[in-house]
């Protein structure tokens, strides 16, 4: 089996990944998600709070999946919000569920990556959760990120080193290609991107960052 792209990856495992964000998973799964994706609950609310004040700003969210961060954000107030995907299995999903909390009117869901997708205008928030385990060179990507951001952009980035990180590496060998961060990674990048405007925090097996955008 070879790896194959992120987008196509996700496609085949939008149902799955849902799930886990739902919290619909029962019995092993359930506990296995808990234990082993705690990460991905404390990114969530870490975003969400971050993006405030929100009544009748704009947001970003870069590999949106299912769209729980864009109907989130919409749900507090947000005026739009656009979530960019490759994957049109989890556009599906999201769509779906801001039609559910009656948002759909004020987001928008976008079969793209984050370098594809030209919108002609900046978000006051760039959420970009989950996607920089996929992204082979970071710095071109995280610069593209900042540009469309007017007041804060936010970043998970996957942790190198442990036995959770091993895990990962292992059972993703034969999926899609997995990239791994130390601190001394992100303390050079962000040196260089955004100097005295980031903020680094450690959380359960990813690292948490946040960007003050110029214009904030």
């Amino acid at each position: 089996m070879t790896a194959t792209a992120p987008g196509q990856f996700f496609d085949g495992y939008a149902a799955d990944f849902d799930a886990i964000y739902g919290g619909k998973r029962r019995g092993v799964s359930r506990l296995l998600d808990r234990a082993l994706r705690r990460s991905m609950l404390l990114r969530y609310q870490r975003s969400i709070s971050g993006c405030t004040p929100i009544e009748g700003r704009t947001a970003l969210d870069v590999g949106t999946g299912p769209g729980h961060y864009a109907v989130a954000l919409a749900r507090r107030g947000a005026a739009r919000v656009v979530g960019v995907d490759p994957a049109p299995g989890m556009l599906k999903l999201a769509r779906a569920h801001a039609q559910l909390a009656g948002v759909e009117d004020r987001c928008e869901f976008v079969d793209a990556t984050l370098e594809g997708y030209a919108p002609g205008e900046r978000f006051d928030y760039v959420i970009v959760m989950g996607v920089m385990d996929y992204v082979a060179d970071p710095r071109p990507f995280v610069e593209l990120a900042l540009a469309r951001a007017k007041v804060r952009a936010f970043f998970s980035f996957p942790a190198a080193g442990g036995l959770l990180a091993a895990l990962r590496s292992y059972r993703y060998r034969r999926r899609t290609p997995l990239f791994l961060y130390t601190r001394r990674d992100l303390d050079a990048l962000f040196a260089a991107v955004a100097p005295s405007r980031h903020s680094i925090v450690k959380i359960a097996r990813d690292f948490f960052v946040e960007v003050r955008a110029g214009d904030a």
